[in-house]
């Protein structure tokens, strides 16, 4: 029987692990539920954050928030160029679906095929050292990585539900969602919500991918493995239902830390396409959790 403190540990890092997942997750799923598109363009946006990060920190020798806000600058324009010049387009050409997936997908394998040329194939990291102080706490050992990537998943979600529930612009994001055409009959341009689910994406894939950079090596065909996690999560958590997607990312980042127990490392892969297949094939519609009734309560 394993000891429950290593069963604990396992628990805490696979939640702590969970958040670069988390966040990539989130602006996935709320760029599917607004836009109704598959965006695999995320993949690129990805890739050109990560290296506008090591770029600056790296070769110029630029602090860590002076970074950060440049690549917050510069993926966010690179999603509004996007939007604008490239799925605006083809929604005025009235382009299928099929259309919007080859291009967000060929986009990707574009811009990471350049970045492969610019900084090679080498993993990278963003710091020269990707370890961090650790406190033992109950008997746990939790880095200082471990809380920053929590905190900043929790905060990250709490500023996204704060905004799609509080503020004027999120709820024009949610009429647009559940019907566009009706929203522009009210004066609600679509328009303007998909360039703002553009920039949202934009800030949450600079947070994870400095989380994923800053605590291990990335190479440019990383990202296309971090959507497809994305990917697998927003199918479990159900097409629309952004915050349940991303449980569904940190339950996929829990069965593959407790998997370590029971499989090798180098079987990871092949796990995370078998719950791609899983999820297609079995939860089209996502894992729907039934809700309890109490005593007594009308139907």
């Amino acid at each position: 029987m394993l000891d429950p403190i290593i069963l604990a540990q396992i628990l805490w890092t696979g939640i702590a692990t969970s958040a670069p997942y988390v966040l990539l997750t989130a602006g996935f799923a709320l760029t599917l539920k607004v836009t109704s598109l598959w965006n695999f363009a995320q993949a690129g946006l990805m890739a050109i954050a990560f290296y506008a990060m090591f770029f600056c920190l790296n070769v110029l020798a630029w602090p860590v928030f002076a970074a950060i806000g440049a690549a917050v600058v510069l993926t966010g324009a690179a999603a509004l160029a996007v939007e604008v010049w490239g799925l605006q387009v083809l929604r005025q050409r009235r382009s299928g679906n099929l259309t919007f997936f080859i291009f967000t997908l060929i986009l990707s394998e574009f811009v990471i095929y350049v970045i492969t040329l610019l900084f090679g194939t080498e993993p990278q990291t963003l710091f020269k050292s990707i370890l961090s102080p650790v406190a033992i706490i109950g008997n746990i050992a939790v880095s200082d990585w471990d809380k920053l990537a929590v905190a900043t998943a929790a905060a990250g979600l709490a500023a996204l539900w704060l905004f799609m529930t509080r503020t004027r612009e999120g709820q024009f994001l949610v009429a647009v969602a559940d019907n566009a055409k009706l929203a522009e009959l009210y004066g609600i341009s679509a328009q303007r919500a998909y360039r703002v689910v553009a920039v949202i994406a934009a800030l949450f894939i600079v947070g994870a991918m400095y989380l994923v950079g800053s605590h291990g090596g990335i190479v440019p065909n990383t990202p296309m493995e971090l959507v497809l996690t994305a990917v697998i999560a927003t199918l479990l958590g159900g097409i629309g239902r952004v915050f349940a997607a991303a449980a569904a990312a940190v339950v996929l980042a829990l069965i593959q830390s407790f998997s370590i127990l029971l499989i090798a490392s180098r079987w990871q892969n092949l796990l995370l396409y078998g719950f791609l297949f899983a999820a297609i094939l079995l939860f089209p519609r996502g894992v729907r959790v039934p809700r309890l009734r109490l005593a007594g309560a009308r139907r």
